[in-house]
């Protein structure tokens, strides 16, 4: 028993130490579509502007190529958020099966980017393998999808309750 106890400690430790080493983050796939994800039109904490490289791989077990409407946020704890409203462009064959495609997006400055989500409007259907975004001072981090993107809804990724708990944590001390 007391085994495990250590080996789950262990493992929490490395987990906590990784994450301000400068690798990337690695988010699991995601759960379920969110049906209350809004667009920030206003952005509270706005840091000034900055560059994000955002790297969208296709899976290989997706369409060969989507004509989709394909649009990305993602953000960080703090309300910050960046908006790409229209990623896909069908004459140049964005989002074909097995490749990658990178994006240069700019956006106010954020902390730590803590979710990600996609939305797909369209009738072919289309299936991200994973989205990696690089920001200004933040630790890159990669969401995994490997599924295929619901209909007209923002689907992804929201982990910034621990981000926010870790901050809340700092700012006692």
């Amino acid at each position: 028993m007391m085994r495990a106890v250590y080996f789950m400690i262990f493992f929490a430790v490395i987990a906590t130490c990784s994450e301000g080493s400068g690798r990337s983050i690695i988010i699991p796939r995601p759960s379920q579509p969110l049906s209350s994800f809004k667009i920030n039109a206003t952005q509270p904490n706005q840091r000034g502007s900055c560059s994000f490289t955002v790297s969208i791989r296709t899976s290989c077990s997706s369409v060969r190529y989507t004509r989709d409407r394909v649009s990305l946020a993602f953000g960080d704890a703090y309300g910050n958020q960046v908006y790409a409203p229209r990623l896909d462009d069908p004459r140049s064959r964005t989002f074909e099966g097995c490749s990658t495609d990178t994006f240069q997006i700019s956006g106010p400055c954020t902390y730590q980017i803590c979710y990600l989500y996609l939305y797909r409007s369209g009738r072919d259907g289309w299936r991200p393998y994973d989205v990696t975004v690089y920001g200004y001072n933040t630790s890159p981090v990669t969401f995994y999808y490997d599924v295929f993107l619901p209909r007209d809804i923002w689907y992804g990724f929201n982990y910034c309750y621990r981000y926010a708990a870790v901050a809340d944590k700092s700012a006692m001390k």
